[in-house]
């Protein structure tokens, strides 16, 4: 039965495991199964987000098109739980692809087509790699609607790229931010948050006091829908304590509003260049985190749990700046301790007054 503190369209159910969990239905508009408990910040962040939802127009295509499989994916579950800029991006692809392509038949579909079009998009790599991925994904759903039996894209590779995509921060990037803003500025804070819980900024622009609880720091990385729990170290807590909070975010904008993802980005990149860092970005500061982690010895299970990387790969992607050498030479020297091998080389000459010619 419903209750009545539930807000409006959320009703109760028990799942296959006899969990009480809410969902959002209200006609029109996409099913939506949240994850936090009613009454608390990060259910009502959701609500608002499934209530909000675009509606999706019921065009009338022809059964088996492109356009029709489309649309029937813009009402699957699979979109509902997508993040909100997850979906604008995706139904940026899709709408282009579909203005040439909406018209035919899935089920004629083949590699080659999806290889002739990447082609042509060879001067845009990432965007006719983002294009390869979500074909695949609208090629499963077809196979799900009974209209195909394979997936015609997994066999056509990505485009390999020379970029390594956001520059990583070095120890002198961080340095020189740093001198230029002082503790107890916005710019400094928003350096310290984005280095110190490796969150992506659609995430920070969210954090706020109710996140920390004692020395720990309660984190959701909502791409991935991961959780982390982090140590505040004391660079970020200097930061946390040179400003007073007065918002439900720690980071707000000159009038006193929460960030958008994009406005703060915008900011936060207008702040590097003040610094003489016109390449870095607010992403590269997590790879600097990972790249940190790596150069410090952390495993990968461990740099996950801070970064909050669903894959080793991932993440072993964000660490790959990480000096080598270094790590190697200090890899073998555990190495050889271990074994009884000795460690670091001695020079037989040094200190022992003998001629080294």
């Amino acid at each position: 039965m419903r209750r009545r503190w539930l807000p409006d369209n959320v009703t109760p159910f028990k799942d296959k495991c006899g969990r009480t969990r809410y969902r959002f239905r209200k006609k029109g508009l996409p099913q939506y199964l949240f994850r936090a408990e009613p009454g608390s910040p990060e259910f009502m962040e959701e609500y608002d987000r499934a209530k909000n939802a675009v509606a999706v127009k019921k065009e009338k295509h022809a059964a088996g098109t492109f356009n029709a499989v489309i649309e029937s994916y813009y009402r699957s579950k699979r979109w509902a739980r997508m993040q909100e800029s997850t979906r604008a991006m995706r139904r940026n692809i899709l709408e282009r692809f579909r203005a040439k392509q909406g018209h035919k038949p899935v089920n004629r579909l083949e590699a080659r087509h999806v290889d002739k079009w990447m082609s042509e998009m060879a001067d845009t790599p990432h965007a006719a790699n983002n294009l390869r991925k979500i074909l695949a994904q609208i090629m499963k759903h077809a196979i799900m609607l009974g209209l195909r039996r394979d997936n015609p894209v997994d066999v056509i590779d990505a485009i390999q790229t020379d970029g390594d995509g956001f520059h990583c921060w070095s120890e002198e990037e961080i340095a020189q931010y740093d001198a230029k803003w002082a503790l107890g500025t916005r710019e400094r804070l928003a350096k310290e948050l984005l280095l110190y819980t490796s969150l992506r900024r659609g995430d920070m622009v969210k954090i706020g006091r109710q996140h920390r609880k004692g020395d720990k720091l309660i984190l959701r990385h909502a791409k991935n829908k991961s959780d982390t729990v982090i140590r505040i170290l004391d660079p970020l807590a200097k930061a946390l304590d040179a400003i007073e909070a007065q918002h439900l975010t720690y980071l707000v904008t000159q009038t006193g509003k929460p960030f958008t993802p994009a406005g703060f980005g915008n900011w936060f990149r207008e702040r590097c260049d003040q610094a003489g860092l016109n390449h870095c970005t607010a992403h590269g500061l997590r790879k600097a985190m990972a790249r940190r982690l790596a150069e410090s010895g952390a495993t990968t299970m461990q740099g996950r749990a801070v970064t909050g990387h669903r894959s080793d790969a991932m993440f072993i992607h964000y660490a790959a700046k990480a000096n080598r050498e270094a790590m190697a030479d200090e890899a073998l020297e555990r190495m050889a301790e271990n074994i009884g091998i000795g460690g670091k080389p001695v020079d037989k000459f040094a200190n022992s007054g003998q001629d080294n010619g």
